[in-house]
């Protein structure tokens, strides 16, 4: 879509994505306003440094003062009953969800979306990372802030587009995925697992969604699939690992049919297009091999994690087949700094202090594993789940999620809406610590965050960990955290 008009306020602006479309716009020449209900560093900061007008709380006489906006943005989280919201649909003021004005202003030709349960905020943002390394100038979003403070939005002038693709709803109003928006022409499917159980209430409603998005690939588009992941296999279409063209497969009904698409496969499978071997893992990043039919490329990466060696080989895979240069992306992957909140290192001296954005038993077991290889002392993780991952459904999945960890902690969770609204299918905190020490013998709770910080920095370890595992933010007992071991 075509906008004639670029006037545009954005509700609920403060949000990682949202800000960063908005700043992609701003420096577009859009004239941009926002409001939220509440602005904090890095994007309060971001946002005056560049000069974009925004206030806290609802205010639709603040929102058409300088004029009526030509367009609305609404993020994600803003209710019905917003008054900004209403105020824009009682006075017939366009409005768009989030992923469909990045499907109308930022989405190219030729559209990469990186998408899977776990991976695609890494992938998206070192494929983008590739194709600007490669002058290809592309456009580009990312759900997630990079470590080297490079924008997580971008409208560039080529032809090619690389964003996030995720499954979670558009809107309050639209129930369909986000990625639907993104009109790909190329896919990287990372992984498949049944995530956010309060909007997928059973696994095969959530595999349809992906096996739908597979669908909408072109015959002259790519599909990069991690042959290591079952269940993106299986979404997939493949009975078998390899280069198998789905076409053969067309007389199987059981099986999801696309267009006959090329499809690559990537992952450490000895069947696997491009395979990555000889992993070295140490506090300063990871290397090893890929192999593509008997060549090999040597990759040297700053990332902690082995399971990143997955993510940067299907990267390697995506931009090797639209035709980048091994040399190119080889070194463009050597200056990739990672993303913030993504195994971030927070404080290193004796003791480390670790961030991630793990906010489900399952990611958070994928991150514990790691820094046990990788920190041979005492590991505590300090963990706070999702929405989805604090309902009675996600149970099944806490055991044995932490046996990477020596101690688990669990901080009063943050009050969240779908607390609210189904405060019988949901459990708090000290629940939680429960349904975790069925299979971990040192879980707790504390729900005083000045206690727990004084806990887990009491006598640390200098070979060990602090994970801070959750997508908030610790009300500030990260910052915290970090003071009190530099102080000591």
């Amino acid at each position: 879509m075509k906008y004639s008009t670029k006037k545009v306020h954005f509700i609920g602006i403060c949000g990682v994505a949202m800000s960063a479309v908005a700043t992609a716009l701003w420096q577009k020449g859009w004239k941009v306003t926002g409001s939220d209900a509440g602005f904090f560093p890095p994007v309060s900061t971001h946002l005056k440094n560049l000069g974009i007008p925004y206030y806290s709380g609802w205010h639709p006489e603040k929102m058409v003062g300088g004029g009526v906006p030509d367009l609305v943005v609404v993020g994600n989280a803003i209710g019905s009953t917003n008054p900004e919201f209403v105020y824009a649909k009682e006075n017939k003021i366009p409005f768009k969800s989030f992923p469909e004005i990045v499907g109308d202003v930022l989405i190219k030709k030729n559209s990469i979306v990186c998408t899977g349960t776990w991976g695609k905020t890494t992938s998206s943002a070192l494929l983008s990372h590739i194709l600007k390394h490669a002058k290809m100038h592309p456009s580009y979003m990312i759900g997630g802030l990079a470590a080297d403070g490079a924008p997580s939005a971008a409208i560039d002038k080529g032809n090619w587009s690389v964003v996030e693709g995720d499954e979670y709803k558009t809107a309050k109003w639209d129930n369909e995925a986000k990625f639907f928006h993104y009109k790909p022409t190329h896919l990287l499917l990372t992984s498949v697992s049944w995530d956010h159980a309060d909007m997928y209430p059973t696994e095969k409603s959530y595999f349809e969604a992906f096996e739908k998005l597979l669908k909408m690939i072109p015959k002259n588009g790519k599909i990069v699939v991690c042959a290591d992941n079952e269940e993106a296999r299986k979404v997939a279409g493949k009975t078998e690992i390899g280069e198998s063209v789905v076409e053969a497969l067309r007389t199987n009904e059981s099986i999801s049919v696309f267009p006959a698409t090329t499809v690559v496969t990537y992952g450490k499978n000895p069947d696997a297009t491009y395979r990555y071997e000889n992993i070295k893992q140490s506090a300063e990043g990871i290397s090893f091999n890929i192999d593509y039919h008997g060549k090999k490329y040597e990759i040297k990466s700053r990332l902690l994690g082995i399971y990143n060696a997955e993510n940067i080989t299907g990267c390697f895979a995506m931009a090797k087949e639209i035709g980048i240069a091994p040399g190119e992306i080889t070194d463009a992957i050597k200056t990739f700094s990672g993303m913030k909140r993504r195994m971030e290192k927070r404080y290193e001296n004796g003791v480390t202090v670790i961030d991630d954005i793990a906010h489900s038993p399952e990611k958070a077991k994928s991150v514990l594993k790691n820094l046990r290889e990788i920190y041979k002392g005492k590991i505590i993780a300090v963990y706070e789940p999702n929405s989805g991952n604090r309902t009675k459904e996600s149970v099944p999945s806490y055991d044995k999620a932490f046996e990477g960890a020596d101690e688990v902690v669990i901080p009063k969770l943050t009050k969240l809406k779908v607390d609210e609204e189904n405060p019988q299918k949901t459990f708090g905190g000290d629940e939680l610590s429960k349904i975790i020490s069925k299979t971990h013998a040192n879980a707790i709770y504390i729900d005083d965050d000045l206690k727990l910080v004084e806990h887990i920095t009491k006598n640390p370890d200098e070979k060990g960990c602090i994970a801070f595992l959750g997508s908030h933010g610790f009300r500030g007992m990260i910052e915290e955290t970090v003071q009190k071991l530099a102080s000591a």
